[in-house]
């Protein structure tokens, strides 16, 4: 039975779950498409971001110990790294709730195509392969049409999920990087800063 056959018999319970299905199909595609493509770009932003947190800091580290600025250049890595992996989840909910239902989906529609076999076999009184040809064919492309949303949409959903993983560790190295950097820096400054004043008191004295 081809799909013409198919949408020619199907009634409107069968019709709107095939477009049901057709635009959990787009969505996946289209997360995945649009996440493939902005991969790199992802990565770079929030390497960004996180350098920008950290520089907008470093005017509030004057007053502060080693220790404290230790703490609040912490704190706001750690804030910016949960801020960009929760931008990186855009998306994954949706892929895994389409993994999810669509087979379910498809399942609903195979059990309505049997129902309607049942009905033609009451109707006719004979369970012969004209009455349910047409109802069980209906039913198993519902299946195949099920399946065929559910598996992209799980592969879809691992590489993304892995991709995330992969970004946050790679945040997580980049931060520490940024912090040793920017504590250093400023352990620098600071004993630059105590030297001249040490100079400034013994030239005052002299």
């Amino acid at each position: 039975m081809n799909f013409s056959v198919y949408w020619e018999h199907a009634d409107a319970v069968s019709k709107t779950l095939y477009f049901v299905l057709l635009a959990m199909s787009i969505a996946t595609w289209t997360v995945l498409v649009l996440r493939l493509l902005g991969t790199r770009q992802l990565k770079q932003i929030a390497y960004a971001q996180l350098s920008k947190a950290l520089t907008g800091l470093k005017a509030k580290f004057a007053p502060l110990n080693f220790e404290q600025r230790k703490a609040v250049a912490e704190q706001a890595l750690l804030r910016q790294i949960a801020t960009e992996k929760a931008s990186a989840e855009k998306g994954v909910a949706v892929l895994g709730t389409i993994a999810s239902l669509a087979p379910f989906v498809g399942l609903f529609g195979t059990v309505w195509g049997i129902f309607h076999a049942l009905v033609a076999v009451g109707k006719s009184g004979q369970a012969g392969l004209a009455q349910v040809a047409t109802p069980v064919g209906e039913a198993l492309i519902m299946t195949g049409f099920g399946l065929a949303v559910a598996i992209p949409a799980v592969i879809a959903y691992n590489i993304c999920t892995r991709f995330n993983k992969t970004l946050s560790n790679e945040l997580q190295d980049h931060a520490h990087s940024l912090l040793i950097d920017t504590m250093l820096q400023q352990d620098s400054a600071a004993k630059t800063e105590a030297t001249a004043a040490q100079k400034g008191l013994v030239g005052g004295q002299a």
